[in-house]
């Protein structure tokens, strides 16, 4: 499999993973899903990404990830899948919030952004069962815990 990944780091948060992680959790979400990709991560503050969630899903709030699949033109075949935009100061708050290592959580919000420029949602029940299925096996797959079911044991892997 052949992906580019770009990383635009527009955070002012210290501490934030590294190129080469952000690269290797969007890489594992598409190995035996796409042959080729050209994924773009962007690590933005909370104004940036509350005035992307008020512009593009009328949400006044800062998100943690928001993915935006490319839209080529009717014949135009490029390996281009997206944008995915993830807030770093909402990823920390969040993961403190829900006991879970901060790194797991990144790790799966790249997972879950890669996933919705593959054309996965979670808008329905059935849709989001198959959604969360795929991104547990992702996930365990780089020794971490289901994120919806992490246990203080659990963060000791």
């Amino acid at each position: 499999m052949s992906a580019r990944v770009h990383v635009e780091r527009a955070s002012k948060v210290p501490r934030l993973p590294s190129e080469r992680s952000l690269r290797g959790w969007v890489r594992a979400a598409l190995a035996g899903r796409r042959e080729s990709a050209e994924v773009c991560v962007r690590v933005v503050d909370e104004p940036e990404m509350r005035t992307l969630n008020a512009r593009y899903r009328g949400k006044d709030y800062a998100t943690n990830v928001l993915a935006f699949p490319a839209e080529l033109p009717p014949g135009v075949e490029l390996p281009l899948l997206g944008d995915i935009v993830v807030c770093a100061p909402v990823v920390a708050r969040e993961a403190q919030e829900q006991h879970k290592p901060e790194r797991w959580h990144w790790a799966h919000l790249m997972v879950h952004g890669t996933l919705h420029l593959l054309g996965h949602d979670h808008e329905r029940p059935r849709q989001a069962a198959a959604m969360e299925a795929i991104e547990r096996r992702i996930l365990d797959a780089l020794g971490i815990a289901d994120p919806y079911q992490i246990t203080a044991a659990d963060t000791k892997r």
